[in-house]
């Protein structure tokens, strides 16, 4: 018990850190302490005689802030993605007749999510063959419809 509190305060510490961390180099202030960083090494260039001492360091320090920012912008990739997920979720599940087999989608298959595309592009072409593209139906409803309105129009012409 008394581990796992350990453990929850220090990934609290850890998230707390690194939130701050993601929410710092975002700023303008971050843009301006790194744009003076790199004009004082350029700077500095003649008076080390563009050594290759005067190269490394410059080398190691963004290659470390390279390395360290990697890890901090997938982290909040991650969280905000799975941010709108949640959000998307929650919609999907409260709308009426929204179909719920897209809840988690972004968990399927690169398969599955591309056989849902083509079923939307087909109902995106149906409402737009329609003439109504503010009206919700599923892709099944969609095409149901649509031929019934084509089998109207064909008894209509003769």
């Amino acid at each position: 018990m008394a581990q796992s509190r350990a453990h929850r305060r220090t990934t609290s510490k850890l998230e707390r850190f690194s939130e701050a961390a993601m929410r710092w180099t975002g700023t303008d202030a971050a843009f301006a302490i790194a744009l003076v960083i790199v004009v004082v090494w350029a700077m500095l260039g003649p008076v080390f005689r563009l050594s290759d001492t005067w190269q490394l360091t410059i080398n190691t320090g963004t290659t470390i802030v390279t390395f360290l920012m990697v890890f901090l912008i997938q982290r909040s990739q991650n969280k905000e993605s799975l941010a709108i997920h949640l959000k998307l979720n929650e919609i999907v599940a409260a709308l009426h007749g929204a179909s719920n087999r897209l809840i988690e989608a972004e968990r399927f298959s690169e398969k599955d999510l591309e056989t849902l595309q083509k079923h939307y592009k087909e109902l995106a072409q149906l409402a737009r063959a329609e003439e109504d593209v503010t009206e919700s139906h599923s892709v099944e409803e969609a095409r149901e419809r649509h031929s019934t309105k084509h089998d109207q129009e064909k008894r209509r012409a003769s």
